[in-house]
């Protein structure tokens, strides 16, 4: 055990110490999470790939891809496009499979633009959440072009709300590089709803521009509900998941997160990508 995992350890069973001292019995479920905790016996139910790892293949072969990633191990896929597929061929992969696809990428355009067939295309494909990836840079200048990003997200939010979904955002680095002395992603935490808008944290991205996503995390517990988990090296390159340097256990010790989705913007050999970070991840405890 080295000292981190000490600390850890003894900084939980500390806790559980002084919760009794105090005479305050934790619950079933509290009791049994301070317990896993203590030992690192955590691990993950359900991994999830970001399919834009893979999209190279998926432009070749949308069902011999999914079955691969299947294979693999993951149960979980969040989309980015679908390849001229229709909403309901989609879903019978993913049947045929055993995969679910609780999220997907989509421009902000499909929602400012054909926000119908964007909800029923989530309802058909089981989507709980419609999440918008990107900004364009001449509509992020200014702290006001991220308020107006704000009021469109709680729009969209209310929409998703009442067909039952659940809208996002994912961020880049971008957001956390500070205007006017102020940093435009906490504009948009402080200007949308909690209720209707919530984020999408990759974890590289975060690091990249040098924060810490642990700080969000405990500031804002419920505004996140998925990550994206990418590794980074050293020299701040994107790599395989257990290959980098960010501390995932830590992190995931502290969140919320209810689905984690693998992604590698580009890596060289996909399927090779994916088999490792799975691997990795199907072994983490925390």
């Amino acid at each position: 055990m080295d000292r981190r995992d000490f600390l850890r350890t003894a900084g939980g069973l500390a806790l559980g110490g002084l919760t009794v001292a105090l005479g305050c019995r934790p619950s079933g479920s509290q009791s049994q999470q301070m317990q896993e905790a203590a030992a690192g016996t955590r691990r993950l139910e359900r991994i999830g790939l970001q399919l834009y790892t893979v999209r190279t293949l998926m432009e070749q072969d949308v069902p011999r891809t999914l079955e691969r990633v299947a294979e693999i191990g993951y149960r979980e896929v969040e989309f980015a496009g679908y390849y001229h597929y229709t909403p309901q061929e989609l879903r019978q992969m993913l049947d045929n499979l055993g995969l679910s696809a609780p999220g997907t990428h989509v421009p902000y355009q499909a929602l400012e633009e054909d926000l119908e067939t964007t909800l029923e295309t989530a309802r058909v494909l089981g989507h709980r959440y419609v999440v918008v990836p990107w900004l364009p840079p001449e509509q992020r200048r200014t702290l006001d072009d991220y308020r107006r990003w704000a009021e469109r997200f709680n729009r969209w939010g209310e929409a998703c709300r009442a067909t039952g979904v659940q809208f996002a955002y994912h961020n880049h680095d971008f957001e956390f590089t500070a205007i006017d002395g102020q940093v435009p992603y906490e504009v948009l935490l402080a200007e949308t709803d909690p209720e209707l808008v919530k984020m999408e944290l990759d974890l590289y991205w975060i690091t990249y521009a040098g924060r810490d996503p642990l700080t969000y995390l405990s500031q804002h517990p419920e505004r996140f509900p998925l990550c994206h988990v990418k590794d980074m090296t050293a020299d701040r390159q994107m790599t395989d998941v257990g290959q980098g340097t960010i501390d995932f256990a830590k992190i995931f010790a502290q969140a919320q997160f209810r689905h984690y989705f693998v992604e590698h913007d580009r890596p060289e050999d996909p399927l090779a990508s994916i088999r490792r970070s799975y691997a990795y991840l199907s072994h983490l405890t925390f």
